[in-house]
């Protein structure tokens, strides 16, 4: 998932990228990032703008990616 966070001022938009092993579970993780922000203050959304997308792409085996830890 790509996250994109844009603030007054700032140089740039500013964006951070999870890994997810599959594009429900990115969904999920999308849906819930916006649901947070959501809660937010309204004093913290008119400083603070996201979006986010979820990017499916082929990788390389990523070690530990599918582990449940159970």
């Amino acid at each position: 998932m790509l996250v994109l966070v844009s603030m007054p001022n700032a140089p740039s938009v500013k964006y951070n990228g999870f890994i997810y092993p599959s594009e429900a579970d990115c969904q999920v993780a999308r849906y819930e990032l916006h649901e947070a922000y959501n809660e937010k203050s309204t004093e913290y959304k008119e400083t603070t703008v996201i979006d986010s997308y979820c990017v499916e792409f082929e990788s390389f085996p990523i070690a530990g990616l599918n582990k449940t830890g159970a």
